[in-house]
């Protein structure tokens, strides 16, 4: 007995609602569904099926559907979605094959419902709560890290680590020499900005031979070392970090693992090392780039004599400025090969976690920097450095 029939504009598709034996209904599909067409809701049909009596089981016939789209099996999608609400079973079995393996490849990935427009926004003591879980997370994986580099530096020390030597030298050519232009670069224009800004200050009291005492200190206790990190961290960290996500998802830490050599000795110790070494020696070499960039603007608008500009810059400097300058680098270039390794060690398995992690790694590493340096000027205030 037919209950209801549907058309759709300009008879595009029709469907044919009948009720068939042992309390079921039947949906007869026939025409063209497709996108272009307005197709049927799925909760009118069924009002429409559940007005001459209630029923508790639905079946399709698609026999007669000539054209069809993915406009189809959104329909269908949605009627046996709503037959699941109102507690109705479904049976998909007598429909093609391949509308059914499209329902059952859009059943098998459900919607994400927190990708949604209207998704609804965690209230502030939740997001309060998981920042500061993701805190603390990120504070222990921090100390377990520090702790597994301390053991290797202590395996070191003992002759005990395991690592290749030739792999140490390649990074100290690949951290040092390779580095000298980029810092020249950088160090070279520091030390001319720090000339003109103090000069235009100096020069209101005609006091513009401070110029060169202001740049000398300047670059040997702060901005030498502070500007030869963050150069540092931004090429060097980021090579860290992707270098060994790289092998994170090439799987070849878990290689490593297997074979039982550690991953924190083998591929991380030179890392540290090559950095600790050579931050040092590029910190100072960044200052004597600095100091010949304010001696450019000293005597090239400043009036200054080359003998006056060398001996204010000699008298201005001290020991213990160029002591804490070297100290500071060296402290730097640990906490950049911290960062560095540490993001790569932490990267995921997918290709965007690599750029994830070299991204990290840089941000980790100036943030480090710029905290570091803030305690260690305070410390080497109270000590008299």
């Amino acid at each position: 007995m037919a209950i209801a029939q549907i058309e759709g504009t300009a008879s595009a598709w029709q469907l044919h609602v009948a009720r068939g034996p042992s309390d079921a209904v039947l949906l007869r599909l026939s025409g063209r569904w497709t996108l272009d067409a307005r197709l049927p809701l799925a909760g009118a049909v069924l009002d429409d099926a559940q007005s001459d009596g209630r029923f508790s089981r639905m079946a399709f016939d698609a026999g007669g559907v000539e054209a069809w789209d993915s406009g189809l099996v959104i329909f269908l999608r949605a009627i046996a979605a709503e037959a699941q609400r109102r507690g109705l079973d479904a049976d998909l079995s007598p429909l093609p094959e391949g509308i059914r393996r499209l329902l059952a490849l859009a059943a098998a990935v459900p919607e994400r419902k927190d990708t949604s427009a209207g998704a609804r926004r965690p209230f502030f003591l939740a997001r309060v709560g998981t920042s500061t879980l993701d805190g603390v997370r990120e504070a222990r994986a921090l100390l377990a890290f520090l702790g597994e580099a301390f053991l290797s530096v202590v395996r070191l020390v003992g002759g005990k680590a395991r690592f290749q030597r030739s792999e140490l030298l390649l990074t100290l050519q690949q951290v040092g020499a390779q580095a000298l232009p980029i810092v020249s670069l950088i160090s070279f224009l520091v030390g001319i900005i720090l000339a003109y800004v103090g000069a235009l200050q100096l020069r209101q009291f005609g006091a513009q031979v401070y110029v060169a005492d202001l740049v000398g200190i300047a670059m040997t206790r702060e901005m030498g070392a502070m500007m030869a990190a963050i150069i540092m961290a931004g090429r060097t960290g980021a090579a860290f970090a992707a270098q060994l996500g790289t092998m994170q998802v090439n799987e070849e830490i878990d290689a490593l693992q297997t074979l039982g050599i550690p991953a924190m000795e083998f591929l991380v110790l030179p890392r540290m090392l090559a950095l600790a070494l050579m931050m040092p020696l590029l910190g100072v070499y960044a200052d004597l780039l600095g100091i010949l960039g304010g001696a450019v603007v000293g005597l090239g608008t400043l009036d200054l004599g080359a003998a006056e500009y060398y001996y204010r810059t000699i008298n201005a400097i001290g020991i213990d400025d160029f002591v804490a300058g070297v100290m500071k680098a060296s402290v730097f270039g640990v906490l950049v090969a911290i960062a560095g390794c540490l993001r790569g060690m932490q990267c995921g398995r997918s290709s965007a976690a690599v750029g994830a992690a070299a991204t990290s790694a840089v941000v980790t590493g100036i943030v480090l920097i710029i905290v570091s340096d803030a305690m260690l000027t305070v410390v080497f205030d109270l000590i008299g450095l």
